[in-house]
């Protein structure tokens, strides 16, 4: 028997094995998987009585929320192709990715009725503008999204007509482009990589997983996939606030939480962090962001019954590839060692390969010292770039995805990441590209050269830094600067400081040096990158 490879068959199995169990809490509603099952289904109908088809892409421009939760699986159980937005993009940022990604539809919370107004003039494809709650603009669907589903019919699609290496969904990652690329998630990637971290993990029903990280994000959107499967209990926060996150975690008893340091920081900080009991918390998966040995020590400190471990995924990769457990003979290890591998990105899990290699394409040695880029050969690994195949085959070449990513590794096969090649920068969990940001800076008239690059910072690990040389006769403030970039920038893209210089450094054929610019900022310390 050979049945399609579907995150679907999740939902359906999560129906029938755990249905009467509450499988998802948000804010004050409370979900059976039945519940939620039916209400997935509703989705599905509800779309293809607006006659969606597969192949046709959904957007949501949302919080953390069921309703979002819920498109994780009625919008590909019809073929359609989910495409989650991140809320934190700039208006011009979110008319490029829609306007590339040609949705029929788009889902927005009511918070951003302002910003889709403004952008739907602009939209060429889109036929449907849907409110999910609250308020109903009069430019918007007659419908909002809970009264659609009212209407709508529970009929439980059969699995089987799916195409396993169909699109499932799409999601947008600024990688080292001025543009972001659309990656391509199929249903036999999603499946597959449930399974891989499911075998990893070693999870349960139960298990209660907390959202703390936006599921538009690298680090949060395989969970959905993977707490179905085993389950366990979606705990659904809109956005990240220590002191929600914490009340959350002793109320439903949160036993499983992913995020990046930043987070981490936030929470184990908290002025009232004592007052809360955390006791059901066994695993903290840290990833996404320079992470750190005194990060994971502080968390096992502070909540010792839970294990703090590192990770590593990227979005083509749908995403998690590796995590930092201890392998059982190495439990007797030194604390030191011990710690100092859960703050590596780990070994490959199951299913995965994970090779370091020189620029010849051969592997370095496993010394935990020589550096290669990071090349991953796996199920999970995407199908290629939205309608850019060159691209894609640069990326994926003889069957390796190409990371672009430079580590280290030893010899039990932990990698520790030491840089971002192509200058990306990685800030508190979010990738910013620095061609971006430089396309923006030259599209000022003052602007003559820039360079973006990333220099260290206490509090994100790393921000951009534009270093600029003017036109002549052109004077201009860094404030001014700053000013251009955030009218076209999302708000944690604008660099954090601007420094005028008189000439950039440049290589034999033209190229501006960035190694040589960083240098000053980094003398002294390792740019470790998680």
């Amino acid at each position: 028997m050979n049945l399609p490879l579907t995150p679907i068959r999740f939902k359906r199995h999560a129906a029938r094995m755990f249905g009467r169990k509450e499988g998802v809490v948000c804010d004050q509603l409370r979900l059976t998987y039945q519940e939620f099952g039916e209400r997935c289904d509703r989705l599905s109908d509800a779309l293809r009585k607006l006659g969606l088809q597969k192949g046709d892409r959904v957007a949501y421009l949302s919080f953390n929320c069921h309703r979002l939760l819920e498109g994780y699986f009625g919008v590909p159980q019809i073929g359609a192709i989910l495409l989650p937005l991140n809320i934190r993009l700039a208006p011009e940022e979110l008319a490029y990715i829609l306007n590339d990604a040609t949705p029929r539809l788009l889902f927005f919370d009511p918070e951003f009725i302002p910003l889709v107004e403004a952008l739907r003039s602009g939209l060429h494809s889109v036929e449907y503008l849907i409110a999910l709650r609250g308020t109903r603009p009069t430019w918007a669907y007659s419908k909002l999204y809970d009264e659609m589903l009212a209407e709508a019919e529970p009929r439980e699609i059969d699995y089987r007509g799916i195409d396993e290496n169909s699109i499932a969904e799409l999601f947008y990652t600024s990688g080292t482009t001025a543009y972001p690329k659309g990656v391509m998630l199929t249903h036999r990637n999603l499946y597959l990589h449930a399974f891989h971290r499911a075998q990893s993990e070693n999870g349960s029903d139960h298990d209660v997983g907390l959202y703390t990280v936006p599921l538009f994000h690298v680090n949060s959107w395989g969970s959905p996939h993977v707490l179905t499967l085993r389950g366990g209990r979606h705990v659904i926060l809109k956005k990240f606030d220590p002191l929600e996150a914490l009340k959350l975690i002793q109320t439903e008893r949160v036993s499983v939480l992913q995020m990046v340091p930043t987070m981490v920081r936030a929470l184990i900080n908290h002025p009232d962090f004592a007052k809360y009991d955390l006791s059901s918390v066994k695993t903290m998966l840290v990833g996404g962001a320079p992470g750190s040995i005194a990060l994971i020590r502080e968390v096992e400190e502070k909540m010792p019954q839970c294990e703090a471990i590192g990770g590593y995924g990227l979005t083509e990769t749908s995403p998690v590839v590796s995590h930092a457990h201890i392998k059982d003979h190495l439990a007797g290890s030194p604390k030191e060692e011990q710690l100092w591998r859960k703050a590596t990105a780990g070994f490959a899990l199951g299913g995965t390969e994970i090779r370091v290699v020189d620029v010849y394409g051969r592997d370095v040695k496993p010394n935990a010292e020589e550096i290669g880029e990071v090349i991953i050969r796996s199920d999970v690994v995407m199908a290629g770039y939205w309608k850019q195949p060159e691209a894609t085959a640069e990326a994926i070449r003889d069957d390796w995805f190409h990371t672009g990513d430079l580590a280290t590794i030893d010899e039990e096969g932990y990698i520790l990441i030491v840089d971002r090649a192509k200058d990306m920068i990685l800030s508190g969990g979010e990738n910013i590209a620095s061609a971006e940001i430089e396309r923006v800076l030259y599209a000022h008239d003052a602007v003559f050269e820039c360079a973006v690059i990333a220099v260290p910072d206490d509090k994100w690990g790393e921000v951009p830094k534009a270093l600029i040389t003017l036109r002549t006769g052109h004077k201009i403030t860094k404030e001014e600067i700053l000013e251009h970039c955030r009218k076209h920038l999302a708000g944690y893209k604008v660099p954090k400081s601007v420094e005028f210089v008189e000439s950039l450094p440049k290589g034999g054929t033209g190229k501006i040096l960035k190694k040589v610019l960083r240098g000053k900022y980094w003398a002294g310390r390792p740019r470790r990158v998680q």
